[in-house]
């Protein structure tokens, strides 16, 4: 469930970064999946739309002999998701997801092997974009703390503690960090951040370097049904081959043609139960195609 186990932790660049990023899903059938068996759920379908943006700008920065920063940043981010849902006869869905966020955060090397990464945050998680209907409900705020060992000079691995209220109450999770990296003409890259990101490139000029991709990411909404707090997920695989096109040394952009393996998107109660439970609703496997803009400063 993006937001509850994949913690946001800064990015591990340290300029100013703005980016857009539109996503497209195709048109798959609905199904529940109890245990190892599969059903479809009648002739319900769906497509959806992802809008996507974020700015990270640092507010001081100082490198020690290792090039590793001290740093403070603020980020803040959002997402608009467009559900096109049909033939369902229950509410087992949602049409629109808005999700809106910000937060200070704060890293700096602890010693040769160590480091120390640390985030407070909150955000609007509505379902929908009427912000005039926005209740205490729709907030989650979260604080997190990691630290990271570099095993490597390509390997960095972390972890810590993320206090976050994503279940009504105050409670405490596990957060990962986890950055690996090769650099030359073939490049791999594997990190885990607000999603799990990886990728494996080949740099074919200094203008175009074609990647093949996999990423795991999502958006959350929570809403009231039937007189109960609830939460809807929607999260996504990706598989899909990318060209990134670069504009000199500061604007990227990406383009991703592939597939989508499977879509979750379902309501839960708001309650630690749900992480236990062994069945879930999904979209089946469909077309998928993104395109962004990445700005460095």
């Amino acid at each position: 469930m993006i937001g509850v186990f994949m913690i946001a932790i800064a990015s591990t660049k340290s300029n100013a970064q703005v980016f857009f990023k539109t996503e497209y899903f195709g048109t798959s059938g609905y199904q529940l999946t109890q245990g190892d068996s599969s059903q479809k759920i009648g002739n319900s379908k769906g497509s959806a739309m992802v809008y996507q943006t974020g700015i990270k700008i640092p507010l001081s920065k100082s490198l020690n002999a290792l090039n590793r920063p001290t740093m403070w940043s603020v980020s803040a981010g959002g997402a608009y998701v467009k559900l096109n849902n049909r033939n369902f006869t229950e509410p087992l869905v949602i049409d629109e997801i808005l999700n809106i966020g910000l937060s200070l955060n704060y890293q700096r090397p602890l010693n040769e092997r160590w480091s120390l990464k640390a985030g407070i945050g909150g955000g609007v998680f509505m379902p929908g974009t009427d912000l005039a209907q926005m209740r205490f409900r729709n907030l989650l705020g979260s604080v997190s703390v990691v630290f990271i060992r570099h095993l490597r000079p390509n390997l960095d691995l972390g972890g810590g503690l993320a206090l976050n209220n994503s279940f009504g109450f105050p409670m405490l999770f596990p957060a990962f960090y986890l950055n690996w990296r090769t650099s030359g003409r073939y490049a791999v890259n594997v990190s885990l951040n607000d999603g799990l990101d990886v990728s494996a490139g080949y740099n074919v000029n200094k203008n175009l370097r074609l990647n093949l991709v996999m990423e795991i990411n999502g958006q959350m909404a929570l809403l009231k049904q039937e007189g109960k707090d609830k939460m809807f997920t929607h999260q996504y695989v990706v598989f899909g081959l990318r060209p990134e096109i670069k504009l000199g040394k500061r604007v990227t952009i990406p383009i991703t043609v592939g597939l989508n393996a499977t879509r979750t998107a379902q309501i839960n109660d708001r309650s630690l139960k749900t992480i236990f439970q062994d069945k879930g609703y999904a979209f089946r496997s469909s077309a998928y195609a993104s395109a962004g803009l990445q700005v460095g400063f």
